[in-house]
């Protein structure tokens, strides 16, 4: 018969197996942060919600996206009928069309009173338009160079968008980190002057070796 070596260690105790775990202070898992809520760009709208991703710009109401498509395509049919192009082709569509009703038997007795048709029952935006999502006005006249907004609500808001979402892709990044320190060492000054004390001044840097 083959003897077996004894177990070194009982069948009630446990064996060592490798190096022992820390069982220290255990981070906490970190919870699913929801994002603060945001104002709708659509203007007129200003309903609040809460972003699904980071470069969501409009509440998810059905009639508010209708309405914004439709400033799109707004925008992209005036782009488009400003094209050179576009506008021969539309001049020799008019005059076979002139040339055909002349050619008709039918008339109307009163031009004025019949209804529109064709191009002429849609209504049309002519460019340029507010850059502002949903708003069809004229941006306001500007001496010096062309504007891109009817208003400072409008600038305003699309600015305060943009520098959302340029700030959300420089988070990660060491310049964006900077620039978010300073913002943040600003924005403290600014409150303890409103609250009318003397701010901490900044740490002063050692002189270099």
């Amino acid at each position: 018969m083959v003897a077996h070596s004894p177990r070194a260690f009982p069948w009630e105790i446990k064996p060592p197996v490798g190096i022992g775990h820390v069982t220290g202070k255990r981070r906490r898992r970190a919870r699913g942060r929801q994002s603060r809520p945001r104002i709708c760009l659509r203007k007129g709208c200003r309903r609040k919600y809460r972003p699904r991703c980071h470069n969501q710009r409009y509440c998810q109401d059905p009639e508010c996206l209708r309405i914004v498509r439709r400033w799109h395509a707004a925008r992209r049919k005036a782009r488009h009928r400003k094209d050179d192009h576009v506008k021969i082709k539309h001049a020799q569509e008019e005059k076979a069309r002139r040339q055909l009703a002349k050619s008709a038997s039918q008339t109307v007795e009163n031009s004025k009173l019949a209804p529109a048709r064709g191009h002429a029952a849609q209504t049309f935006f002519a460019l340029p338009l507010c850059d502002r999502p949903g708003c069809h006005e004229h941006p306001a006249s500007s001496p010096r160079n062309l504007a891109r907004y009817c208003c400072p609500a409008c600038r305003q808001a699309v600015r305060n968008v943009l520098d959302r979402e340029r700030k959300w892709l420089s988070r990660g990044t060491p310049d964006g980190r900077k620039k978010r320190a300073i913002e943040y060492q600003a924005a403290r000054r600014r409150r303890g002057l409103l609250q009318g004390r003397t701010p901490d001044p900044p740490p002063s840097r050692p002189p270099p070796r």
